[in-house]
């Protein structure tokens, strides 16, 4: 049947589908027709993805060594310490019969003086990118969402600055836990402390912290198990031995630890020595603090950390792990903690706000602010455990 011979729906159903030999007409396959250009789904102009409001994050911002740290108010920029025992700590005090009384001794003080830091983010967006994105397939509230963004990044920096490496000088900077926890030592086969030379060490004043030099004030030594032989840094296997033995050594000095800060490969090794021993991680439940405000123990309160000697063990993805694997602190924060002279707050001024003089333009700003310092009282309470594979 030729195609001339379709004159109703049911003839181009018939030619097309079959049937056509009891129709009394026949037609070949390469009579089909077929489209030359087919509208597609990458068709340009045709079509395209709505991505909506909500926006998953694909990084990891946790701040657990900030939030460990006890947060106190900012009452006084400097604090006394007793230094040495009065005789500096040798037995006196017997006196024959009817002899003269000892003579009169001390206890050795000294003051030590810190300023507070000022830490801030800040972010901005323009007029028309606001309005933007609130129409059509935009972020929709794009100023909170930045402002939800740029807070976790506010405190994840806060966290990286207080797990800088004792070779890092604070400067503007808060203070760090490994240059808090350090120690110094003029013998280069110590284990106890860290000499000039060390891999992680390019000068004795690396260690110096607030106001104390501590190459001339060994009661500014926290309790550190290095592996400093002849001014290297040879990395050593991790055991039980280690952290027993730090927590000892803290013990005989009058700290008791009440937290251990570790990376996240780490508290894997702990827990696979653990096994080993058939020995098991016991579990305790955890109340972090955050800007001054800690959460009421209960049910729902705080998570469930690992153990060891009681002691929590708070992992932080932010531990420095250059040595091997990453180092581990034992903190006392009876004695260690921030010092909050301003707490965290966010500023907002611009355009959206009636006040695009403040930032002359037509734009929005945020920012965010902390200001204090973390501070220790006792050093001898503070420890790490370095060099470990």
């Amino acid at each position: 049947m030729a195609r001339n011979y379709m004159r109703t729906v049911n003839d181009m159903e018939r030619y097309y589908y079959g049937a056509g030999s009891s129709m009394g007409y026949s037609y070949t396959g390469s009579e089909l027709l077929k489209a030359d250009a087919p509208l597609l789904s990458t068709t340009a102009g045709t079509y395209q993805a709505i991505y909506g409001r909500k926006v998953w994050s694909q990084l990891n911002q946790e701040f657990n060594a900030f939030s460990i740290l006890p947060k106190k108010p900012w009452d006084r920029s400097g604090w006394r310490v007793v230094t040495d025992k009065p005789n500096a700590g040798t037995v006196h005090g017997g006196i024959a019969e009817n002899g003269a009384l000892p003579d009169t001794v001390k206890p050795t003080f000294q003051h030590v003086a810190a300023k507070p830091k000022t830490i801030a983010h800040s972010f901005d967006m323009s007029e028309v990118a606001i309005f933007l994105n609130d129409k059509d397939d935009g972020l929709g509230d794009i100023r909170s969402v930045l402002k939800e963004e740029m807070g976790k990044h506010h405190a994840e920096m806060i966290n990286k600055m207080l797990l800088t490496d004792v070779d890092t000088t604070a400067g503007n900077n808060i203070e760090s836990l490994d240059r808090i926890t350090a120690a110094y030592s003029n013998a280069a086969t110590t284990t106890t402390g860290m000499v000039n030379g060390h891999d992680n060490l390019s000068a004795d004043t690396d260690l110096d912290i607030y106001s104390i030099t501590r190459s001339s004030n060994s009661w500014a030594n926290a309790e550190m198990s290095n592996n400093v032989v002849s001014n290297t840094s040879t990395s050593r296997t991790l055991s039980l031995d280690h952290l027993d033995e730090l927590f000892r050594r803290l013990w005989e000095r009058g700290g008791n630890p009440k937290v251990m800060l570790t990376g996240y490969d780490t508290l894997m090794r702990i827990q696979q020595l653990l096994q080993s021993q058939q020995r098991f991680m016991e579990e305790k439940r955890a109340v972090p603090t955050y800007n001054g405000v800690k959460g009421v123990p209960g049910v729902e309160a705080g998570f469930i950390v690992a153990t060891y000697n009681g002691v929590p063990i708070i992992p932080s993805k932010d531990v420095d792990a250059t040595d091997g694997i990453s180092r581990i602190y034992m903190l006392d924060t009876d004695y260690l903690y921030y010092s909050t002279a301003k707490p965290t707050q966010y500023f907002e001024s611009g355009i959206e706000t009636g006040d695009p003089f403040a930032i002359n333009r037509l734009g929005q700003e945020g920012l965010y602010r902390t200001m204090g310092e973390v501070w220790t009282t006792f050093f001898r309470g503070q420890g790490q455990i370095r060099d470990l594979q």
